[in-house]
């Protein structure tokens, strides 16, 4: 029995290369080509757009989608993307990104759209905002799963965190990692440190005195608490230097901070690198000190590289590491907590094995792409 192709557009706002587009990229590359006709929508020329074409995914780009909220362009983005919906006719579209979100669901049901899906890959009022704010994202959220026919939570607090009243709307299918061919540590250090030479060559006498290397891969946003971290090394007195693999738009106030507290030679803010997590193994501990998070990638692939982790009790966080098992956590915002975990791990050696071992197993046993795909796909047919 022949049964047609439903036509599937995956929108999202922005084609930088975050955890939202990482899923994005692995939903679209991943669809059941028998099955489904996919087509992804997204603004701008970065990354995912690049992987995507790599994978001979379709793109629409569209014109008026970019991260900044700008009435006038949403407005257009709105009627964008009713045109687009009304010429091409998808059965299901499935929204990613705030914006997106809310902007493409009222677009959908202008245009009678029959399934229309949302992943929550978080929510804007956990952000350092005022009270009004916070309020004002609230209700746009709420707006944008009354929208939505399905609601995907990608981990259980994001959920709880937006009210019982649409329980049954949402689902919550965790995030989950594809295996990655991480290379060997002798090999990662070897990469990175000809990239810490090339941005500071008196690093080279503290690199001599085989200091523990403490890392994280993270986009320079304030979200990121990424002050605190610094703060924190610049607290110890412990042979030790931080390693900070990515770009944003905080990257002067982070440099700045980090002349002021005379950390040149021992933190390295080295930019972006393609294929980061590969690296991984170039690390001793791992840090992840968010002000907020959802479910965030990166942390899984921490835990498949087998890092013993530092992490904030965030979101959902503490959903992949259980403190004092698979990891330890701290509070946000606080450096001292930070410094003590550094500390406490650096000076108990036993524990860097146990928690990376531990976190591996957790990551690997139930945080798989395959189940995340299945779960994923399972709504699509619906």
């Amino acid at each position: 029995m022949y049964f047609a192709k439903k036509k599937l557009f995956i929108c999202i706002t922005k084609s930088n290369w975050g955890g939202a587009q990482k899923y994005v990229f692995d939903i679209a590359t991943n669809t059941p080509r028998d099955q489904f006709d996919t087509t992804v929508l997204l603004g701008g020329t970065g990354d995912l757009k690049n992987k995507l074409e790599e994978f001979g995914v379709k793109i629409l780009l569209l014109k008026n989608s970019q991260r900044d909220i700008n009435a006038k362009k949403e407005f257009y983005l709105l009627f964008e993307l009713i045109k687009l919906f009304r010429k091409e006719k998808p059965d299901i579209i499935h929204l990613n990104s705030s914006k997106m979100g809310l902007v493409g669901a009222l677009a959908a049901r202008i245009a009678g759209i029959k399934k229309i899906i949302f992943t929550a890959h978080g929510w804007a009022f956990n952000e350092d905002r005022n009270f009004i704010s916070k309020c004002f994202f609230r209700i746009l959220h709420i707006f944008t799963i009354i929208l939505c026919h399905e609601v995907i939570s990608v981990s259980e607090i994001t959920k709880l965190q937006i009210g019982k009243m649409f329980g049954k709307k949402i689902t919550i299918i965790r995030n989950g990692l594809r295996n990655i061919e991480l290379l060997d540590k002798n090999h990662s250090r070897e990469f990175l440190r000809n990239k810490i030479l090339e941005k500071n060559r008196k690093i080279s006498n503290v690199l001599a005195k085989n200091p523990s290397w403490i890392g994280t891969i993270s986009e320079l946003h304030s979200n990121k608490g990424l002050t605190y971290a610094i703060e924190a090394i610049s607290k110890t007195q412990l042979n030790v230097i931080f390693i900070v693999i990515g770009d944003g738009e905080k990257r002067q106030q982070l440099e700045e901070l980090i002349i002021k507290l005379g950390l040149k030679n021992r933190v390295c803010l080295l930019g972006k690198i393609a294929e980061a997590s590969i690296y991984l193994n170039a690390f001793d501990i791992f840090t992840l000190t968010s002000i907020t998070e959802a479910l965030p990638y990166v942390l899984l692939e921490a835990g498949f590289a087998s890092l013993p982790t530092i992490a904030s009790d965030v979101g959902g966080i503490p959903e992949i590491i259980d403190d004092e098992k698979t990891g330890l956590l701290v509070s946000p915002r606080n450096s001292e907590e930070i410094k003590h975990s550094i500390e406490y791990l650096i000076n108990n050696p036993s524990k860097l094995s146990s928690f990376g071992n531990a976190l591996h197993s957790v990551i690997t046993e139930n945080f798989t792409q395959k189940r995340m795909l299945e779960e994923t796909f399972y709504l699509y047919r619906k």
